[in-house]
């Protein structure tokens, strides 16, 4: 399996037949160029994990792309299959089970939306978006979300050891000055068997 990040929540997954393009958001650079994608997947509405003036071009550059996207986005878009907690679906070779349900919260002020995260190929990768659900399956890359309004560095690190994954990719750093110290807290308090691994953005990385 080959991932590309390209930054923040936008994670390319590769599994050689299908390519699955995550969260393409407004604070990410390159997937804009991208060609030969199943589908598009969308955790949920807010801004920096969907760019509306940029979605349209991606979709017309890629027909045969199916777009995946929670209930809270639905609205926004057009010619959507709507992902439901519980959901299977199939996106080429690769399975596609949708979790979660909701975004972590920010402050009791703030609304809470949908969220769904992704879990693919039986478990091969897991995009939580925002959010720290804990999958069933056993999860061999976790795209670990390194900084949030919603986060601290000890919830994303007890996420990282609840999942327990082979590897963990951080991503969803846009929003931190010093992305690199949340990577070493992560490297420092792994579990045992978990190597934490940071992509250079827009390179593509077999993991």
């Amino acid at each position: 399996m080959q991932l590309v990040h390209f930054g923040h929540a936008c994670v390319l997954l590769d599994s050689g037949s299908t390519r699955v393009l995550i969260d393409p958001g407004t604070f990410s650079a390159g997937f804009e160029e991208l060609t030969d994608l199943d589908a598009v997947l969308i955790t949920h509405q807010h801004f920096d994990h969907v760019d509306a003036g940029r979605l349209p071009a991606l979709l017309k550059a890629n027909p045969r792309a199916q777009l995946v996207v929670d209930e809270g986005t639905a609205p926004s878009v057009g010619n959507a299959t709507v992902a439901r907690p519980g959901d299977v679906l199939k996106v080429g070779d690769l399975s596609v089970k949708v979790v979660g349900g909701q975004h972590a919260v920010i402050h009791e002020d703030i609304p809470i939306v949908p969220n769904t995260g992704y879990v693919i190929g039986d478990g091969a990768f897991y995009h939580p978006g925002d959010s720290l659900f804990v999958p069933d399956e056993d999860i061999d890359v976790l795209g670990l979300p390194a900084g949030a309004p919603w986060l601290r560095t000890g919830e994303a690190v007890d996420f990282m050891r609840a999942v327990e994954p082979r590897v963990a990719v951080p991503i969803h750093e846009k929003t931190l000055a010093s992305p690199q110290m949340a990577v070493r807290f992560f490297d420092l308090l792994k579990p045992e068997g978990t190597e934490v691994r940071l992509l250079t953005p827009g390179e593509e990385t077999a993991v």
